[in-house]
């Protein structure tokens, strides 16, 4: 069983803003492999869903804890289903990542992401899979990072956006059906 968790903020202000990009590529996880509907869950302060991607059982979770406090969820949950930090897969935004470029990392540290910081923080181990998202553009330089990364993903970019999630979704498949080498050999 792995938890593939997709980092972004709850609310109808933050819907298809470059922070949330780990929630759009849960739904596409969830549509490509025929997924329940999202459903919140209190107990887990998180909307959550389950599949399989081949023989694999999947958790998708969506924390509603805001971006800074995702850490919360992602411990509730790792202990309600009693997985290993190696069974976590984390899907975030990386505003040091061009556009289009997607990354997967294990065992690093959180590189400036509150998101991944709180997590480390909860789990006490950075020893968990990540997927990388590059989201920046030349927009970037001329409103900083903060302010970027709550913008809207614009017509302009939607497309690469869009690709970018398709590679995520073959990527997490690859993780999870092939292996981790494997997957950062073909995606990286």
């Amino acid at each position: 069983m792995k938890l593939v968790i997709g980092l972004g903020n709850p609310g109808k202000e933050y819907l298809k803003t470059w922070h949330n990009i780990g929630f759009l590529a849960l739904d596409n996880i969830a549509d490509v492999f025929n997924f329940e509907k999202f459903k919140a869950d209190k107990k887990f302060k998180a909307e959550i869903t389950t599949g399989h991607i081949g023989d694999e059982k999947i958790i998708l979770v969506k924390p509603l804890t805001f971006m800074n406090n995702s850490g919360s969820a992602v411990l509730t949950i790792a202990k309600y289903y009693k997985l290993n930090p190696e069974d976590i897969i984390v899907i975030h935004d990386d505003i040091d990542l061009p556009l289009g470029r997607l990354k997967i990392i294990k065992n690093s540290s959180a590189g400036g992401h509150n998101g991944i910081k709180s997590i480390i923080q909860y789990l006490k181990t950075q020893d968990f899979i990540r997927i990388k998202i590059g989201i920046t553009t030349p927009k970037k330089e001329k409103i900083g990072s903060a302010n970027y990364v709550m913008t809207k993903i614009g017509l302009l970019q939607s497309s690469k956006a869009k690709e970018v999630i398709k590679k995520v979704t073959s990527a997490i498949e690859e993780v999870t059906n092939v292996s981790l080498t494997s997957a950062m050999n073909k995606f990286n």
